[in-house]
């Protein structure tokens, strides 16, 4: 596992603050060369440490007005690997998760509406092998969405 040091930790604060602020900046806020920057972001990259680099889209302004939370349970845990490959091919599904608790998984789905949502969980969802049964929280509002805080020293 690649180990972080305070450069790497100063480079991952300053992107999560701006992730389109250019190298340049950030050596200059760092004190060393942009080439330096550069390899360390690939680095940090190569390892998994930062992860994308797009934009994300709001999903409301094409059309997808539902956000959803699906928890799932299965007939066997060990199902789940065939379950997420079936769960791979509903594009609306954005986010999958093996969990603890109440359920063997929780997803995180978006639909243009209730009509749509209804068929994704009795057409698809529920179709799926294994699956044993759904509960659906719908969001009404997303109050905090943020990238977890890069702390400049280490814990």
């Amino acid at each position: 596992m690649y180990k972080i040091d305070s450069l790497d930790r100063k480079i991952l604060s300053i992107l999560s603050e701006n992730a389109r602020i250019p190298f340049k900046d950030i050596a200059m806020e760092c004190g060393v060369s942009r080439a330096a920057i550069h390899q360390r972001v690939q680095r940090l990259l190569d390892e998994d440490v930062l992860m994308g680099s797009g934009f994300d889209v709001n999903p409301k302004s094409i059309g997808y007005s539902t956000c959803t939370y699906v928890g799932i349970t299965l007939e066997r845990g060990s199902m789940y690997k065939s379950v997420v490959e079936r769960l791979q091919q509903i594009p609306e599904i954005v986010e999958c998760h093996f969990t603890t608790g109440s359920y063997t998984m929780l997803v995180k789905l978006y639909a243009k509406d209730n009509e749509q949502l209804m068929q994704l969980l009795n057409g698809q969802l529920q179709s799926i092998p294994g699956v044993v049964s759904t509960e659906t929280l719908i969001s009404l509002e997303q109050s905090i969405h943020r990238d977890i805080r890069v702390e400049l020293e280490e814990p």
